[in-house]
């Protein structure tokens, strides 16, 4: 597993108000990623469609990611993104209870709780680790088909603690308004009292000790208790949906491959009830083994119980490339890109194939495809420069690298290949304005130092 550090950012403005805010203030820096991987996103996107419909909110807009932290912890900073530690989904036991985390932090989006408290923000070191926890938002790139690419944000803990600290009517609201949401989802609402079990006795320890979702998250024996009574009150009979907990054992299953040792990840997969997922979890573990004979045979026999699933293939091609088979990769994310031509992490790791592969007009064609659909992907932009260097096409070449640089809030080093970029492409068109976009943030950068 590869960890990528970038700062992300909704926009170049935006990127550099929160290095501005980051040097002024001389807030210290805690670096966190984000694991990207479009099977598990994908997994998540089917368990919590439903529970965003049921709250009034476009599933299409609302994404639900998963950071790179083994702590338990969920967390909203806009209202188009549902941040989970992987620390919380690997501890959760069932696919209702992730749903109930969702359906939470949802509700605190959908109650308008995230508006508030951006109104109410008063003090510079709470505006800077807002501006930071926004460009946190904002990031949707990765490592292609890579299963645990991470991208890392710098923000003040002390800022960002105080940002997503809750009042307890808010938390009372948004157990409420989840509660509503699971039920009209048909999903079981007996998650919420899972959820909360988790956290049971954290308050009588001391601050430092206690998980960050309690301390973002003021848990008490009452809100357990508030759990209990609605499910009480609205029944607990809710079948299990076949689907769901299929999709969450793949989600799950993959995540702890990528997160746990192989040879627990071996023991776990013994008793994995789905022979494709546990074909999957084998695959992965003897890749972290370096095992790739082993790994291709168990990713192959995953793929004979489900020869179209295109995240299977993209699985492949990772190990593959990842073994230097350049040239089987290729055909791998082929396959894998056939049947999820929209999805651009595997079409960012087709393109990455192909470069590797000696292709770099066929690598360009999939590269732009990933970017046209994440431009923020800081990996794509990275392949992207490569690429147009290898066609011969210096502008296209530096204005790539300088957009990265950009991103990853290296507004000097962006600043410089902007500049170059401005000086090779012809005048007025659209990628010299992009060019001249990261040179005026870069020069603005530099003025407010």
């Amino acid at each position: 597993m590869g960890f990528h550090r970038v700062v992300r950012a909704a926009s170049i403005p935006a990127a550099c108000l929160a290095w501005v805010l980051t040097c002024c203030l001389a807030m210290p820096a805690a670096a966190i990623g984000l694991l990207r991987d479009p099977d598990i996103e994908m997994s998540l996107t089917r368990l919590s469609a439903p529970i965003l419909q049921a709250a009034g909110l476009n599933p299409k807009r609302v994404r639900v990611l998963v950071v790179n932290d083994g702590a338990l912890n969920a967390f909203v900073v806009d209202n188009q993104t549902i941040f989970l530690n992987y620390g919380l989904i690997n501890r959760v036991e069932s696919a209702r209870a992730v749903q109930a985390v969702i359906a939470h932090e949802a509700a605190h989006i959908a109650n308008g709780h995230i508006a508030r408290r951006m109104a109410n923000l008063k003090s510079a070191r709470t505006v800077a680790g807002l501006g930071l926890a926004l460009a946190v938002a904002a990031a949707a790139a990765g490592a292609g088909g890579d299963a645990a690419t991470g991208l890392a944000f710098g923000t003040s803990s002390s800022a960002l603690r105080s940002f997503l600290a809750h009042t307890r009517a808010e938390e009372a609201s948004a157990d409420q308004s989840a509660g509503r949401y699971l039920r009209s989802a048909g999903i079981n609402p007996e998650g919420l009292v899972e959820l909360h079990e988790i956290f049971r006795g954290q308050e009588v320890l001391s601050q430092g000790r206690q998980d960050p979702y309690m301390r973002s998250h003021p848990l008490t024996s009452d809100r357990i208790r508030a759990a209990r009574a609605y499910v009480a009150a609205n029944g607990n009979d809710a079948p299990p949906s076949a689907s769901d907990s299929y999709w969450y054992a793949r989600m799950r299953g993959k995540l702890t491959a990528f997160t746990r040792s192989p040879s627990w990840t071996l023991r776990q997969a013994r008793s994995e009830p789905y022979a494709d997922v546990r074909h999957m979890r084998e695959a992965v573990a003897h890749h972290l083994n370096s095992n790739m004979p082993a790994a291709v045979q168990a990713i192959d026999a995953a793929i004979a119980q489900r020869p179209d699933d295109a995240y299977y293939w993209d699985l492949k091609g990772q190990i593959l490339l990842e073994s230097r088979q350049t040239s089987a990769a290729v055909a791998a994310y082929a396959r894998a890109a056939r049947g999820a031509p929209s999805e651009p992490l595997i079409l960012g790791a087709y393109g990455r194939a192909l470069l590797a592969d000696g292709q770099p007009k066929a690598a360009l064609k999939q590269l732009e495809a990933a970017r046209a659909r994440d431009f923020r992907d800081a990996r794509v932009l990275r392949d992207l420069g490569q690429a147009y260097a290898e066609t011969g096409q210096p502008g296209m070449a530096s204005l790539a690298v300088a957009e990265r640089y950009a991103l990853q809030g290296r507004l000097k080093d962006a600043g410089y290949h902007a500049q170059r970029a401005v000086g090779l492409l012809p005048r007025g068109s659209p990628a010299w304005q992009r060019a001249d976009d990261v040179l005026v943030a870069a020069e603005q950068f530099e003025k407010r130092r």
